[in-house]
């Protein structure tokens, strides 16, 4: 084997290394590789080898999850990167600026919900001391059923 063959060898993890490098569970791994947000090749013992940029990639991932992003969007988003380069902190930049309104979104929600908790479930309708006032003559269930008020999507 030339040493090229080998430097690219050497440069590969097993799915094991990543899980264990990324706090990442294997079934995760090949989840994520299913939804087509990393790759792998296969070796000549049809073992799944990643490139070391698979790291970065996960660690994103992970960091765009915690913040409620849907896979669909972050798949959207990782799809955008050059394919085999690990990402740089120039691509979090443009990365995390796309998902920047959803997230203002669901925060404003999210502060919402905290702080009418207490009066309302949300308008579909079980509560009888607020809605009347809220909800006159059940309006909102013209809007079909569960919670209005609470979380508009």
């Amino acid at each position: 084997m030339d040493r090229i063959n080998q430097a690219k060898i050497s440069r590969e993890l097993t799915v094991g290394e990543v899980a264990a490098r990324s706090g990442v569970a294997v079934s995760a791994l090949h989840f994520y590789e299913a939804r087509g947000l990393i790759r792998s090749t296969r070796n000549q013992g049809n073992q799944r080898r990643y490139p070391r940029e698979v790291l970065r990639r996960v660690a994103i991932i992970k960091v765009a999850q915690r913040t409620g992003m849907p896979l669909a969007e972050i798949h959207d988003a990782l799809s955008a990167l050059p394919a085999g380069r690990t990402p740089t902190a120039a691509d979090w930049r443009r990365l995390s600026a796309r998902w920047k309104a959803h997230l203002d979104d669901r925060i404003a929600r999210l502060s919402r919900l905290r702080d009418q908790l207490n009066d309302c479930i949300g308008c579909g309708c079980l509560s009888t001391a607020a809605c009347p006032l809220r909800n006159p003559h059940d309006s909102l269930s013209e809007q079909g059923p569960g919670p209005r008020l609470l979380d508009p999507a």
